[in-house]
């Protein structure tokens, strides 16, 4: 047996390729860490057959705006707005972080989105207070064997200096670790720039950090459109403005940006990812899921923090859709009619946490579909599980029914990182004992400067 060749067979197939369609039942031939071919019946000698006939098969989730580095908080922000998420979180509790704690906070929530069927992340990496904690960053994105873009942030040691109206412009030792780790775009883990834009760095620094981004070619990411700070600093105006806008820059959140401000977006080829939960949550605003379809753009997907909710998207798929359609639903009730139908639908969510997610990360020729050709980023949920049995709609399952525990088996790049329900390739418990002595200590260390400060 050729242990190069793997054949999924019999699969409930949601290709998300509409030129390939969908399968009540197929197979997926994987050569490597390629799909080599999508249809009924393949025949794959010397193949490793996997039984795929309980199985909804379908591309990896894509979270296209996560911070892993604060996987080993999760529920310190449960009751936070922004402003106390800022104050605390990046606050004393960034600047206590050590090296070794982000390296174990990045393994630990890569980890978990590949339990949870994410197969790409971008982890936007606000935590670069030396660089070692780069070093170390990027060696947990590795050693879990995520797909990731790495966005490379600024230091988490102040967040007045580096996040209100900042005039420190960008870590240049981004320049070390694009020639170091990232000469090459085509491998699993590749670079990007997490950079903070104008509503939290003045527009100097922006163009100093856009500047940066471009002349290492790399895709960069901003937070904008958040809560009060979209109408008071009119970031997307400002970038327009300074002829700034361009098809490298995706943007998290877009809350409170006007029509127009996503007009130039869609016009200039920019993506955006939505983070519902969280947004909904921190004061951000209601999601912009509906506003950004109106003006042209399908947006993508995120979790962004772990310490204010739970690391998987088919929470989020699912509460982005409702709300948008709740938001929709009541502009009708408020005219005094009832809906007379839905417009957003299970498959549109679907192709949020996937195709357009890959989009959004510039990956849409090697990931998102499972086109033969791209690269073998395949999970397989298990239909018979009791909350989604009996499936009638397998998009339906997926986005309103399942959950982490349903993802049965994760290729990344051909290769298997969940098998049978249980990941592979990790000592969790060492893992998990790791985080909460991180945590432990991370916790300590602020207590300890906070009566500091006191006495």
């Amino acid at each position: 047996m050729k242990k190069n060749k793997v054949l999924l067979k019999g699969g409930r197939v949601l290709t998300m390729d509409k030129h390939l369609g969908n399968f009540k039942k197929a197979d997926i031939l994987i050569t490597g860490d390629t799909i080599a071919s999508v249809g009924i019946a393949l025949d794959a000698e010397e193949a490793e057959v996997i039984d795929a006939s309980q199985m909804i098969v379908m591309p990896g989730l894509i979270d296209t705006h996560r911070h892993l580095w604060e996987s080993s908080l999760k529920g310190i922000a449960a009751d936070w707005s922004l402003l106390q998420y800022l104050q605390h979180v990046l606050g004393p509790l960034a600047a206590s972080f050590r090296p070794e704690d982000v390296y174990t906070a990045n393994l630990l929530g890569a980890l978990e989105a590949l339990n949870a069927g994410i197969t790409t992340v971008f982890d936007w990496s606000h935590i670069m207070n030396t660089p070692d904690h780069a070093d170390e960053a990027i060696r947990g994105l590795r050693e879990a064997g995520i797909r990731a873009k790495f966005g490379y942030g600024t230091p988490g040691l102040s967040v007045w200096e580096w996040f209100y109206e900042s005039q420190l412009t960008h870590p240049e030792d981004a320049r070390r670790l694009r020639s170091s780790y990232f000469a090459s775009d085509d491998q699993l883990v590749t670079m990007a720039m997490a950079i903070r834009g104008p509503e939290y760095a003045t527009m100097d620094v922006s163009r100093n950090d856009i500047a940066l981004a471009r002349d290492l070619s790399l895709q960069m990411s901003m937070h904008i459109g958040s809560g009060s700070f979209g109408p008071k600093y009119n970031a997307i105006g400002k970038l327009h403005t300074a002829g700034l806008l361009g098809a490298d820059m995706n943007f998290a959140h877009c809350n409170t940006l006007t029509d127009a401000d996503f007009k130039l977006l869609a016009a200039y080829g920019c993506s955006v990812s939505i983070t519902p939960e969280i947004e909904m949550q921190m004061g951000l605003g209601f999601p912009a899921t509906g506003r950004a379809l109106a003006n042209g753009i399908r947006p993508s997907l995120g979790v962004d923090v772990v310490t204010g909710t739970g690391g998987d998207l088919f929470s989020q798929m699912k509460i982005a859709l409702q709300t948008e359609r709740a938001l929709q639903n009541e502009k009708i009730l408020q005219q005094g009619e009832m809906p007379q139908s839905i417009n957003l639908t299970v498959w549109d969510a679907l192709q949020f946490a996937t195709q357009n997610g890959a989009e959004a990360l510039n990956l849409g020729r090697k990931i998102g579909t499972l086109t033969p050709g791209k690269q073998a980023d395949i999970i397989m949920i298990d239909a018979s599980a009791i909350n989604l049995a009996p499936v009638h709609d397998p998009a339906a399952a997926v986005v309103l029914y399942a959950n982490p525990s349903n993802v049965d088996t994760v290729f990344v790049a051909g290769r298997a990182v969940k098998r049978n329900g249980h990941l592979l390739h990790h000592d969790l418990n060492a893992l998990q004992q790791k985080a909460m002595s991180s945590r432990n200590y991370l916790l300590e260390k602020v207590e300890a400067l906070e009566k500091a400060s006191l006495a």
